[in-house]
Formats: structure tokens, C-alpha cells, sequence
């Protein structure tokens, strides 16, 4: 089964749970590592003052050619995949993510970690939500996600 796996940049726990779900037999998208030797959008390809822009600039940032092919490389992957993961803790990307999966009728799976962990009343959309990576892959199974 095809996963995209949303997650944060932030969380040290993304590379562990992007193993557990290929070792399962997934091929789960690696926004860190989309293809070889590409590692993946960040802002500081832009600008490395990223985090002092004003609106405006963010709006302009938007449009930068490095912006756009990050973006292009994401979206591309959440079309091609049959279900997501949300991995908190994680940020507003990845949640507009989760809500693409949601939206497109697509399984959502939500795996939640006690370490950034807040309580979130639309996590009701998902299929399911977790508290350990072994009840995701039981989920994925009910799901008909191998």
C-alpha cells in the first residue's frame, strides 16, 4: 500500500515511523528524502531569514521556483498515495495534508505521541487514531491497507 506519511521536520520520531510502516511492506513517502539525493523543501533554501518575513514576503516566497517544486514533489506524492498517516507532533502542514486525505475520501490514520500531544475534537474525521505504531498497522489491515 502507497502511505503518505505527514509529519514535522520537528519530530525526531519520523524516521523510526517511516521504517516501521516500509518494514511492514508500505512504500510510505519520505518528505525528507523524496528521491535520492534530494532532501527534501525547507525554507532556508529560500531565504535563511525565513522566519522574519512579513506576510507579504511569505505571499512572494510562494511563488520562488524552489517553493513551487516542493510543493509540486508533496502534493504529487499525496495524490499517488492511498491513504496518510499524520504523525504528531507536527505543524500546520501537515495538517492541511490530513485534511486533503479527509477531503478526497481518502483513509486518514493519525498516530498521536504523549510528547506535543494536544487534544483535537476533528481528529474524528479520521479512520483511525492511534497511540502506538502497532495499533496503526492493525488499523492499516482493517483499512484493506495491507
Amino acid at each position: 500500500m502507497k502511505i503518505y506519511l505527514a509529519s514535522s521536520w520537528r519530530n525526531e520520531d519520523q524516521p523510526e515511523v517511516l521504517q516501521i510502516l516500509r518494514t511492514a511492506g508500505h512504500e510510505v513517502y519520505d518528505f525528507r528524502n523524496p528521491r535520492e539525493g534530494d532532501k527534501g523543501f525547507g525554507w532556508t533554501q529560500i531565504d535563511e531569514d525565513w522566519l522574519q518575513w512579513s506576510p507579504r514576503r511569505f505571499v512572494s516566497a510562494l511563488a520562488h521556483p524552489i517553493a513551487q517544486a516542493g510543493f509540486k514533489s508533496d502534493f504529487d506524492a499525496m495524490k499517488w498515495a492511498d491513504c496518510g498517516v499524520l504523525l504528531l507532533p507536527c505543524g500546520r502542514s501537515a495538517h492541511l495534508e490530513a485534511g486533503y486525505f479527509v477531503g478526497a475520501g481518502k483513509p486518514l490514520h493519525i498516530l498521536l505521541q504523549s510528547r506535543g500531544f494536544e487534544p483535537e475534537l476533528m481528529y474524528l474525521m479520521a479512520t483511525s487514531v492511534n497511540t502506538q505504531a502497532d495499533e496503526l498497522l492493525n488499523a492499516l489491515r482493517k483499512d484493506g491497507v495491507r
